[in-house]
């Protein structure tokens, strides 16, 4: 009775984690398109959007990061200036002379709007500069062997 119960607890187990082995999500790696909207412009017709109407365009900085695992390593395509609707993939790029106009009538600083934050600058190459120093730590870290000495009592 004991070896039956053994043998239904060992097969639930395996079906359980062959399960979630074949269940791991894809971790990414690669270049990504990165829209954060900068400035929520004004409800006004010149920034409703062309292909639908009702929708409002903001101002996005568009930029493209090579990532790993969510962490941005470094910037593959410095940040420019979008037209973009909230909560959206789907962009509209802008002539500098639009831009501009756009920059003057609501008084915005377009360095202030271009400049990326510090993780997303400088977080993953501090991660993976951790990450390497903690490998080779491990490979060359100090390995000490202790003379032991047997004591006789």
């Amino acid at each position: 009775m004991i070896y039956i119960k053994k043998f239904f607890l060992t097969t639930i187990i395996t079906f359980c984690s062959y399960n979630l082995a074949i269940a791991r999500p894809k971790i990414p790696i690669g270049k990504f398109d990165k829209i954060e909207i900068v400035s929520y412009l004004p409800d006004v017709n010149e920034y409703l959007s062309k292909e639908e109407s009702n929708t409002y365009l903001d101002l996005g900085r568009l930029h493209q990061e090579y990532s790993i695992a969510w962490v941005p390593v470094w910037i593959t395509q410095e940040p420019k200036l979008v037209l973009t609707k909230p909560d959206s993939d789907r962009y509209y790029e802008l002539s500098n002379e639009q831009l501009e106009k756009i920059i003057n009538t609501n008084k915005l600083d377009k360095a202030q709007l271009l400049k990326l934050g510090f993780y997303t600058q400088y977080g993953g190459k501090i991660i993976l500069f951790l990450v390497l120093c903690l490998i080779l730590y491990g490979f060359f870290g100090k390995d000490k062997k202790k003379d032991v000495k047997p004591i006789n009592l």
